[in-house]
């Protein structure tokens, strides 16, 4: 073997190695680049109709409520229903002893059949002559007393099986087998409560009240339709159906200023529970040619309200704005914008005030994420 071809190899491998070098130099992005702009998602200011909301909160309450109490005296034999089960108007509920009571009752029977039958031969007697009209009116009294004692005793055979007063929903009983009730006592055994409908007890203030009528009259805004109402639960979601406002108290309340109101919501699935915290959002008025953007974009400081707009030279800016309420989960602006300025909605975080980013339109998905951010 030659010198020349003892050094071949170790000059293969410089060479390869260069060349390696060489692409990887290539593929390297060039020093001091400037990185693509951040994009935000922007609504364009257009002027439409606006419908304007209230939220307030509201407290569930049961459509009906029936307590269930003792209506004779006696030791309680058995409980006939589970807890927190559905009863039914006229079902047995309790079975208290009533051997008593059933013996007085067939007494009474007894004692009414005899009276009907001495009345029916006094009528007999009275039609020939033979008794007078002072001793059949007797007659006829004494089956009256019969028939009212009668009816009495039944009663209390029937109220010693404590009958449901309502149809709806049962709750934890108040009392054990072997436990004494009492009729005077007037003995809690019970409630039953209808949650299909339920109603949601709710005020708004007389001031604000006032202040929209005078806004309507003058022709500012246009009543809407106040009837049909939303509700949103504790986590901030939109309680499926819609219910109707079907109360207004004519009184202002003296110690808040408040008038109270009523809604009714269909409750199928017992989603909606007595004593539960809600919000209720109706149509207040209806205003013509407003702008409004979501709520998310109005951000609050020092100086009051402001946005995020995005200038024609793509920089990022704030504008002060003012609000005249809200519409669903956007704010009517009053004030700060006008037609074509671009409002940032998402990626706020990216957006300081003089940093150049890219808008691109708000998506649907995103419009549906900023509800449900607004109603939490």
């Amino acid at each position: 073997m030659n010198s020349a071809s003892k050094y071949l190899p170790v000059l293969l491998a410089l060479t390869l190695a260069a060349c390696g070098g060489g692409d990887k130099k290539a593929a390297a992005p060039a020093a001091g680049a400037t990185p693509p702009p951040p994009e935000v998602e922007v609504v364009v200011i257009a002027t439409g109709n606006a419908t304007y909301t209230r939220d307030l909160p509201g407290r569930v309450q049961a459509f009906r409520t029936a307590q269930v109490r003792a209506r004779v005296d006696g030791v309680v034999e058995q409980r006939l229903f589970k807890e927190g089960s559905d009863v039914t108007e006229g079902m047995q509920l309790f079975r208290i002893d009533s051997r008593n009571y059933r013996a007085t009752a067939e007494a009474a029977n007894a004692d009414a059949a005899l009276a009907y039958q001495n009345l029916d031969r006094a009528k007999r007697l009275l039609e020939i002559k033979a008794i007078s009209q002072q001793e059949y009116d007797l007659t006829l009294a004494k089956a009256a007393q019969a028939r009212a004692a009668l009816v009495r005793a039944t009663e209390d055979v029937t109220n010693a099986g404590v009958p449901a007063p309502i149809t709806g929903h049962i709750g934890r009983t108040e009392v054990t087998e072997g436990a004494l009730v009492s009729k005077g006592a007037a003995t809690l055994l019970a409630t039953v409560e209808q949650l299909d409908p339920v109603y949601v007890n709710f005020s708004q203030s007389a001031t604000d009240l006032l202040r929209l009528r005078q806004a309507v009259a003058t022709g500012v805004l246009k009543r809407a339709d106040a009837t049909d109402v939303e509700l949103l639960l504790e986590d901030g979601s939109v309680y499926p159906k819609a219910g109707r406002i079907f109360f207004t108290d004519l009184a202002v309340d003296a110690n808040t200023g408040s008038i109270s109101l009523r809604a009714q919501f269909p409750n199928p699935n017992r989603e909606l529970l007595p004593g539960m915290f809600v919000r209720l959002r109706f149509p207040e008025a209806i205003a013509e040619n407003v702008i409004r953007v979501p709520q998310r974009a109005v951000q609050s400081g020092a100086q009051g309200q402001f946005v995020m707009v995005v200038g024609p030279d793509g920089k990022v800016g704030p504008r002060p704005v003012t609000t005249s309420g809200m519409a669903g989960a956007d704010f009517v602006i009053a004030s700060g914008l006008k037609l074509g300025d671009q409002v940032i909605v998402n990626g706020l975080q990216k957006a300081r005030p003089g940093t150049v980013v890219k808008p691109v339109p708000m998506t649907t998905t995103m419009k549906l994420e900023n509800q449900l951010s607004a109603a939490n």
